[in-house]
C-alpha cells in the first residue's frame, strides 16, 4: 500500500516539478515526505538498499506526472497563452510571502540586516533574470531546442542550476527555466522524443537523448553535489541569499511575457481573455501560498 502511495506523492511531486512557481521542495514538504526524501539521497551510496527502495516509487510517480503533464502544458502553451502565463506569473508571485517570511526569520535568527550586500545581490539577480531572455531570439522560445554542442553544455548547466533549486522548498526549479529562457524549449523536447519514442523515430530519438542526457545528468549531480552548497550558502549567507531569491522572483513576469511573445500581443487580447488571465493570476497565487503555508 505505501508503495503506490508514494508513487501518488511522486506524481504530485513531478507535476509540481513542471509548473513554474510550484516548488517540488515544497511539494515533498507538504506531503510530509521531505526530510526522508532528502536523507534517502544523500544516504543512497551508504543505505542504497534502503533509500532505493524508498526512492523508487518516488521516482516512478515523478517521471508519470513530468511526462503527462508535459503535454498538457504544451497544449496550454500554444492555446491559451496568455491565460496560461498570467496563472504562472499568479503561481510564482504567490511564493513572495513565504519567501518573504523566511528573508525576516533568517534575519531574526542571524540578527543581521539587509545591507549594501544583499541589495547588490538582488539587484544583479533581478538583472539577470530580466535580461537572461533577451539573449535568446524570441520566436524560438516555444520551439524544440535545436541539437548543438553549445545547447548540450547549457542544458546541463541549467539541469544543475534547476536541480539545486528543487532541493529548497519555496524555490521552483521550472520557474528558474522559465527565468532564463528555456522552459518551453525544454518542455517541447521532451515532448519531441516522445512522439519520436512513440513513432520508432530513430533520428528524433537520438537528437531527444543527446539534448536530455546532459540535462539529466545535471540534474543528477545538482541533487547531490549542488544540495550541500545551497544548504551552505543558507546557513552561511542566508539574507544574501534569500534577497537574490527574490530578485528572481520579482523580475520573473518579464521574463515569462517576454519569452512568449506576449509584448507584442497585448493590444490584440479581448478584454474576457484580460480577465479571465488576471482572475486565474490571483487564483494562481493563492495556490502557491497555500502549498506553501501547508508545509510550514
Amino acid at each position: 500500500m505505501n508503495f503506490f502511495l508514494n508513487i501518488l506523492k511522486g506524481i504530485m511531486i513531478g507535476i509540481a516539478n513542471v509548473i513554474p512557481g510550484v516548488s517540488g521542495g515544497t511539494m515533498a514538504v507538504s506531503l510530509g515526505i521531505y526530510d526522508r526524501l532528502i536523507g534517502s539521497i544523500s544516504g543512497l551510496l551508504t543505505s542504497w538498499k534502503k533509500s532505493a527502495a524508498f526512492l523508487a516509487p518516488i521516482l516512478l510517480g515523478a517521471c508519470i506526472g513530468i511526462v503527462g503533464f508535459t503535454y498538457a502544458i504544451e497544449y496550454l502553451l500554444s492555446r491559451h497563452t496568455f491565460i496560461t502565463c498570467m496563472t504562472f506569473v499568479g503561481l510564482i508571485l504567490g511564493g513572495l510571502p513565504m519567501l518573504y517570511q523566511a528573508l525576516r526569520q533568517k534575519m531574526s535568527e542571524s540578527g543581521s540586516r539587509i545591507g549594501a550586500v544583499s541589495v547588490l545581490a538582488f539587484l544583479i539577480a533581478f538583472a539577470v533574470s530580466a535580461g537572461m531572455p533577451l539573449l535568446k531570439e524570441g520566436e524560438a522560445t516555444l520551439a524544440a531546442i535545436p541539437l548543438s554542442v553549445s545547447n548540450m553544455a547549457i542544458l546541463f548547466i541549467l539541469g544543475v542550476i534547476s536541480s539545486a533549486t528543487m532541493v529548497v522548498p519555496g524555490v521552483s526549479g521550472s520557474m528558474m527555466l522559465m527565468i532564463f529562457g528555456y522552459y518551453y524549449g525544454i518542455i517541447n523536447t521532451i515532448k519531441a522524443f516522445l512522439d519520436a519514442l512513440r513513432a520508432f523515430d530513430m533520428g528524433g530519438l537520438t537528437t531527444g537523448f543527446l539534448l536530455l542526457a546532459p540535462f539529466g545528468i545535471g540534474i543528477i549531480l545538482g541533487i547531490f553535489l549542488i544540495a550541500r552548497l545551497i544548504t551552505f550558502l543558507f546557513d552561511r549567507y542566508g539574507v544574501q541569499t534569500y534577497c537574490a531569491i527574490l530578485g528572481l522572483v520579482v523580475s520573473s513576469p518579464f521574463a515569462i511575457f517576454y519569452n512568449t511573445g506576449l509584448f507584442g500581443e497585448f493590444s490584440s487580447l479581448s478584454l474576457p481573455v484580460i480577465a479571465a488571465g488576471f482572475v486565474l493570476m490571483a487564483a494562481g497565487a493563492v495556490i502557491t501560498n497555500f502549498v506553501g503555508a501547508q508545509g510550514e
